[in-house]
C-alpha cells in the first residue's frame, strides 16, 4: 500500500470517526473488546470460558433493557437506547463472568444490572443522573451483594492493544484530551512519588491496573463530566490521586469505582445542573436545507452564547445514528426561547428525520450544557469569527446576544458556504453590524490572502473557528501559519454532521 493509498483510507477513517455519534463510538468500542475478549478467553487466556462471558452479557443486556423500560415509562422519560448497551457491555468486561448453570450468580449479575439502570432514574436531579451507573452499581453490588467488581478486563496485557487503540479514538472523538492528560499526569505522578521504585511502579499501572479501562471509558462518560475545560481537569486530576491513593476510613480503602463517584459529586456541583423538556412552538427556513427549530423550556436555562447541549429525541427509528446529537444553540441567552439550526439533507439520519417532523408541541430533551466557546467579558478585545457551514450557529448566538443588550464589539465573521443559497443568518448579522460587526460571506475556501484581505489586524485579534472538523483543522493550521499563536485560536466543538 503506497502512501497515496495510506492518505486515503486515513481520510476516510476519520470522516468515519466524524460522522458516529459519540454513543454510538462508544458502543462500537466496547463491542470490539467484548469480542476481543470472547478470542482471549477461547484461546486460553482468561479465567472463564467463552460461553460464561457470553451468558453474562446475555443477563446485563436483558436485566438492563426490562429495568430501562420500566423506570422510563414510570418516570416518562426521553431515553438513549444506546445507553442501555454501553451500560451492560461495561458490566460485561468489569464484572466476573458466570456459567450458565450458576443460577445464584446469574441473579446477582442481574440485580447489579438492574442497579445500574435504575440509578439512572433514582439518583438523578431534574432527570440528570448524577452518579456514573456502571460504577454505582458495582459499589453497591459489593456492599449490599458482597460481590465487588474485578475489573478483570483492565488487567490483561492481551487485552491492553485493543483498550489502547480504541481508547485512543474515543477520546479524539470526545475531544477529552484535557480530561484524560490531567488524570494520567496526576495519577502516574501520585506513583512516581509513592514508590520506592518509580519506574516499576509506572509500568505495573500501566501495564497490569484499570488505568487505561478507566481512563478511556469510565472517566469520559459525557453526562457525569464537567462540560468546560477548567473544571474538567480539576475532576480528572482529583479522580487520579484518588485511583491511586486509595485512601481509607478506618477499614473502609477507596476503589477505582468509589473513586470515580466521588469525581461525579465534584463534577455535579461544578456542572450545570438538571435535564430540560422543551415543547416545539416554531420552526423556520433559514437557507437552503438548513432550518431551525425553536422551543419552550419548562424551566429557564442559563447559558453564554457559544455554547452546547445535548438533544434527545424519543421514538426515533434505529439507524446507527441513535436518538442522541450535540449541538450549540442558536438563540441568545436572553430570549425567552431556546433554538437550534441543522442542515437537513435529502436522506437525513433517523434522528434528524423525526427532529424535521416533531410536530408543534412536540417535545425534545435536553442535559449536559457545556463549552468554552464562549466570548470574553472584555468587550474591546478585538475578536475574529471563521464559520464553515452550519458551523455558524455560535456565531449567530453571539450576534443575537449583542443585538438583544446592546453591546458593541469589533468583530468579523468570515462565513464560508458551498452557494450562496446556503447563507443562513443574513437578517441576524445584519442587525449585529450597528453593534460593530462585520461580516465578509465566501462562496467556497477561505484563504490565507482573504484572511490578509479582509481582517488586515488579524494579528490583534483573538480567532474562533467553528465547522466539519476538517474545516477547522485546515483554518487553525493556517492561521498558525501566519503567525497567530495557539492561545489565540478557539475552537469549537463540533462532532460532524448529524
Amino acid at each position: 500500500m503506497d502512501e497515496n493509498e495510506i492518505a486515503v483510507w486515513g481520510k476516510r477513517f476519520f470522516e468515519f470517526i466524524d460522522r458516529t455519534t459519540m454513543y454510538r463510538l462508544m458502543f462500537y468500542y466496547l463491542l470490539a473488546l467484548f469480542v476481543a475478549a470472547l478470542a482471549a478467553s477461547a484461546a486460553g487466556y482468561l479465567s472463564f470460558s467463552p460461553l460464561a462471558l457470553l451468558w453474562s452479557a446475555v443477563v446485563f443486556v436483558i436485566s438492563a433493557w426490562l429495568v430501562n423500560k420500566l423506570f422510563a415509562l414510570v418516570f416518562s422519560a426521553v431515553t438513549n437506547f444506546e445507553s442501555v448497551f454501553i451500560t451492560a457491555l461495561i458490566l460485561t468486561l468489569i464484572m466476573q463472568p458466570v456459567a450458565f448453570t450458576d443460577i445464584a450468580g446469574s441473579v446477582v449479575l442481574a440485580a447489579v444490572s438492574a442497579l445500574a439502570s435504575a440509578s439512572k432514574y433514582i439518583f438523578a436531579i431534574w432527570k440528570k443522573h448524577i452518579f456514573n451507573p456502571a460504577a454505582l452499581a458495582i459499589v453497591l453490588s459489593a456492599f449490599m451483594l458482597s460481590t465487588p467488581a474485578t475489573w478483570w478486563v483492565a488487567g490483561n496485557p492481551m487485552l491492553l492493544p485493543f483498550i489502547l487503540v480504541g481508547g485512543l479514538i474515543v477520546v479524539y472523538k470526545l475531544q477529552r484530551f484535557d480530561l484524560i492528560i490531567a488524570f494520567g499526569i496526576s495519577a502516574l505522578s501520585f506513583v512516581a512519588f509513592t514508590s520506592k521504585n518509580p519506574i516499576a511502579g509506572i509500568e505495573a499501572t500501566l501495564l497490569y491496573s484499570v488505568f487505561f479501562f478507566f481512563a478511556f471509558v469510565m472517566l469520559t462518560e459525557p453526562l457525569t463530566t464537567p462540560p468546560t475545560r477548567v473544571p474538567r481537569i480539576a475532576y480528572g486530576a482529583l479522580v487520579g490521586v484518588l485511583l491511586i491513593q486509595a485512601p481509607h476510613i478506618g477499614s473502609f480503602f477507596f476503589s477505582p469505582e468509589i473513586a470515580l463517584i466521588t469525581g461525579n459529586i465534584f463534577s455535579y456541583f461544578v456542572s450545570p445542573k438538571g435535564r430540560y423538556l422543551l415543547s416545539l412552538v416554531e420552526r423556520r427556513t433559514l437557507a437552503n436545507g438548513i432550518y431551525e427549530f425553536i422551543f419552550r423550556s419548562d424551566r429557564k436555562l442559563v447559558f453564554k452564547s457559544g455554547q452546547y447541549l445535548e438533544w434527545t429525541l424519543g421514538n426515533v427509528s434505529l439507524d446507527n445514528r441513535g436518538n442522541r446529537r450535540f449541538f450549540t444553540i442558536s438563540s441568545a441567552p436572553e430570549d425567552e426561547t431556546l433554538a437550534l439550526a441543522t442542515r437537513l439533507t435529502d436522506k437525513p439520519s433517523a434522528f434528524k428525520h423525526t427532529l424535521k417532523e416533531l410536530p408543534i408541541g412536540g417535545v425534545i430533551s435536553t442535559a449536559s450544557l457545556g463549552g468554552d466557546f464562549v466570548i470574553p467579558e472584555d468587550t474591546k478585545k478585538k475578536l475574529a469569527f471563521i464559520a464553515g457551514g452550519i458551523g455558524v450557529t455560535p456565531f449567530a448566538s453571539m450576534a443575537r446576544h449583542c443585538v438583544k443588550t446592546g453591546e458593541n464589539r469589533d468583530a468579523v465573521l468570515l462565513y464560508s458556504s458551498k452557494s450562496e443559497s446556503e447563507i443562513a443568518y443574513r437578517d441576524v448579522f445584519a442587525s449585529a453590524s450597528r453593534g460593530g460587526w462585520r461580516t465578509y460571506y465566501q462562496v467556497g475556501v477561505i484563504d490565507v490572502e482573504l484572511i490578509k484581505k479582509e481582517i488586515p489586524d488579524y494579528a490583534e485579534r483573538l480567532f474562533y473557528i467553528s465547522g466539519p472538523p476538517g474545516m477547522v483543522d485546515a483554518m487553525k493550521s493556517m492561521l498558525i501559519g501566519l503567525g497567530i499563536s495557539r492561545f489565540s485560536i478557539k475552537t469549537d466543538f463540533f462532532p460532524g454532521l448529524a
